[in-house]
């Protein structure tokens, strides 16, 4: 059918992957786990494997779309007021608009790598400055910061106030955290990348 109006028509398959992704990246946000080397309150998850994946199969824009729908879906159901969504929406974009920027560009696997090792590190640095100027204001509302920096330091005794606790842990946790998604991209990739694209 012709489009008369001259506007770019829908494509329905990149709307339903976006969806679908979205989809899974918001139950991904609810299997989260802890790690011995991180304080109790600080949860492990891979909800930015979808985005990561719509970025390389559909295009950066498409992976930071699932980092924003998942985020503003769990806002319905959040306790936090929209910060730590807001925290986990800029750092996936960061993740994931690199590494799939960089992959466009030039569809190899070795670009592909780069771009999501500069994602992951792009936003290791990122987490710092959300959790000191973002995250953990509203959580000293609930909690006071000594007590914060307290959880840390009974892992590590030696780090000293909250910018040091978030270079010394948050930041290779985050890095940690996206290496992660980009394994289990790299493994799964090329088995869902013909289905998604519309080649099964």
């Amino acid at each position: 059918m012709d489009n008369k109006s001259g506007q770019k028509p829908v494509n329905i398959r990149y709307v339903t992957v976006t969806a679908m992704l979205s989809a899974v990246a918001f139950i991904l946000m609810f299997l989260d786990f802890s790690v011995p080397f991180m304080p109790a309150f600080i949860k492990m998850d891979i909800s930015e494997l979808p985005a990561l994946i719509g970025a390389f199969s559909m295009g950066p824009v498409c992976g930071v779309i699932v980092c924003l729908v998942k985020n503003l879906i769990h806002l319905l159901i959040t306790t936090t007021g929209g910060v730590g969504e807001f925290s986990n929406f800029l750092l996936g974009a960061v993740f994931v608009a690199p590494a799939g920027w960089i992959y466009k560009r030039k569809k190899t696997r070795k670009r592909a790598l780069w771009g999501s090792f500069a994602g992951a590190a792009l936003m290791a640095v990122v987490s710092v400055f959300s959790n000191y100027f973002i995250v953990y204001p509203f959580y000293t509302m609930i909690m006071p910061i000594d007590q914060i920096v307290a959880m840390y330091q009974a892992i590590f005794p030696s780090v000293n106030g909250l910018l040091e606790c978030l270079i010394v842990f948050n930041m290779p946790f985050t890095f940690l955290k996206g290496i992660l998604s980009v394994v289990i991209t790299f493994l799964i990739y090329k088995h869902i990348s013909p289905v998604l694209k519309g080649r099964d």
